[in-house]
């Protein structure tokens, strides 16, 4: 939605504009910029239990960082309650979406208990999807031990979503600047990174629709540089405190009393029990840590990198402080093939040009993305569809995921359940010896708009995994794209089941849809997107 109506801005007419400047006029800005004492990680201590841990997964020290994948959501919630309530120290949360939903509410109750028991917590939220939630954040925040900040926030209207927009629109400039990042640290021992946001359907808890997402947990020096990523973030000018710009006439006990009854059982029940192992048969993390010495975690060379928080501010002192700089740079070290796997695909001009460069170098190369019916922006997608045929050309391996399609799949099948299937994980293979994975769509708005953070791991056994758990050398529950006999256009082909069924239209997608989005998608620039 936030995509949606941020890319017709540009197209609303002079009188709408007006009407939104007067309805804005006398409206409080931000808040004056008083400096924060400046807050530091804690670091890895050995005289907290996921201290001693790490430096058990990593002795002897060599440089390289212990890693597990959380492929399944259901590990990947549990993870990260493990990590909360095993905490001694601190916990960095930075997200760019914390659900009002049950995962949300769950994840807020751990955090506050944590905070209760002497744990530090600093929570770093971007302000868009807050709405409604400054009684709950504000329940957190009450707590001695718990500091809650917001990325680039809305100073009006705070408590609904549709008036926020009139905010919105009349600080564009600003506000069209988010912080995508997704981190989580504990003790400054293990930490989690990777495409997942907070909220029910990152965590297969939604009955409507789920996404498939990538995740790693990491142990070691890798860790020590996402725990300084997050302190640049926590203490830019771009991050201001709660109580700054969310004002309430509560005091601290009312908001307390009020959090736990929002964050009870009925609100916030727990997930189900986990299977003895996941998918590539390793049990659950608590199992891991009461048994670290023979916990089978891979070793890895691993970095962590970010873009700097004042990209909201329109400041990159140096092209190479882009996140997707370093990405596209890294993309071209490859010797023979990359495997690039997004929810949101626009390559644009440059992209195109890269991917040229790559096939005439006789690199194999593979994008998986989602079909225009399971994109959850489908104007995302209309735009990526201008590239297709151009790829294909090329001899780029094109793949669409399709709810339709996973459910014929095994793997899938009883995972979603009724709800819709969406490729959310943001991953890129290179060589099957580098794994790049973060929260960077590969698009233009992660380029140039919004902030981003991500992991480069050098790992041959990571790489296996996931061509393992995605079935990467033979796709199921998606369509490959291919070119029709005439050159000039596309069309799909099922990979769900025996029967392969061929398509000559958008999968799944009404022709009346197909217009609309069209039409939509010619008042949109693309480098909004």
């Amino acid at each position: 939605m936030h995509k949606l109506i941020a890319l017709l801005f540009p197209a609303l007419r002079a009188p709408v504009l007006l009407l939104i400047a007067l309805v804005l006029t006398g409206c409080a800005g931000l808040p004056p910029r008083t400096p924060e004492p400046p807050s530091q990680a804690i670091a890895a201590s050995p005289a907290t239990a996921l201290g001693r841990a790490a430096v058990r997964l990593n002795t002897p020290p060599d440089g390289l960082s212990s890693l597990r994948p959380l492929i399944e959501a259901s590990y990947a919630l549990d993870a990260r309650l493990e990590l909360i309530r095993r905490a001694q120290s601190s916990l960095d949360v930075q997200t760019y979406q914390l659900g009002n939903d049950k995962t949300g509410r769950l994840l807020l109750r751990e955090l506050r208990d944590a905070a209760r028991r002497g744990v530090r917590v600093r929570l770093l939220l971007d302000d868009f999807y807050t709405a409604g939630m400054d009684r709950l954040l504000l329940g957190l925040a009450s707590e001695p031990n718990a500091e809650v900040r917001l990325f680039n926030p809305f100073v009006n209207f705070r408590d609904h979503s549709s008036s926020r927009w009139l905010e919105f629109f009349g600080d564009f400039r600003r506000l069209n600047h988010r912080m995508h990042n997704k981190l989580f640290v504990a003790d400054g021992a293990m930490a989690i990174a990777g495409g997942r946001n907070l909220a029910d359907e990152y965590f297969q808890r939604s009955e409507v629709a789920n996404f498939i997402d990538f995740e790693l947990v990491m142990a070691g020096p890798v860790v020590t540089e996402s725990a300084a990523i997050f302190d640049t973030y926590w203490n830019s000018d771009v991050v201001y405190p709660l109580q700054r710009v969310a004002g309430t006439t509560r005091t601290p006990a009312e908001l307390k009393s009020a959090f736990d009854a929002d964050t009870g059982r009925t609100y916030a029940p727990p997930p189900d029990p986990l299977p003895a192992t996941d998918l590539l048969g390793d049990p659950p993390l608590a199992a891991q840590l009461a048994n670290i010495d023979e916990a089978k975690w891979m070793r890895a060379e691993a970095h962590a990198t970010a873009d700097s928080p004042n990209k909201a501010l329109g400041v990159m002192a140096h092209p190479t402080e882009s996140l997707a700089q370093r990405f596209h740079e890294m993309l071209a070290t490859a010797q023979s093939s990359v495997v690039v796997i997004s929810p949101y695909f626009i390559p644009g001009d440059e992209g195109m040009a890269r991917i040229r460069m790559g096939r005439d170098h006789g690199i194999n190369i593979t994008v998986i993305t989602n079909s225009l019916a399971d994109s959850d922006e489908p104007l995302v997608n209309i735009n990526y569809n201008r590239y297709r045929v151009d790829m294909l050309k090329l001899g780029v391996n094109l793949y669409e995921v399709s709810t339709q399609q996973l459910r014929r799949s095994g793997q899938f099948r009883d995972l979603l359940k009724k709800a819709r299937g969406r490729l959310h994980a943001k991953l890129a293979l290179v060589d099957r010896q580098w794994v790049l994975l973060g929260s960077m769509n590969l698009d233009p708005r992660s380029a140039r708009l919004n902030t981003e953070f991500g992991v480069r791991v050098r790992s041959f056994d990571l790489t296996q995994a996931l061509l393992f758990a995605y079935q990467l050398d033979d796709i199921e529950g998606v369509y490959r794209v291919v070119l029709k006999p005439d050159g000039q256009n596309v069309q799909w082909i099922g990979t769900g089941d025996v029967t392969n069924e061929v398509l000559d239209s958008e999968p799944d997608s009404s022709m009346l849809t197909r217009l609309q989005l069209l039409l939509f998608s010619w008042f949109v620039p693309t480098d909004q997107l």
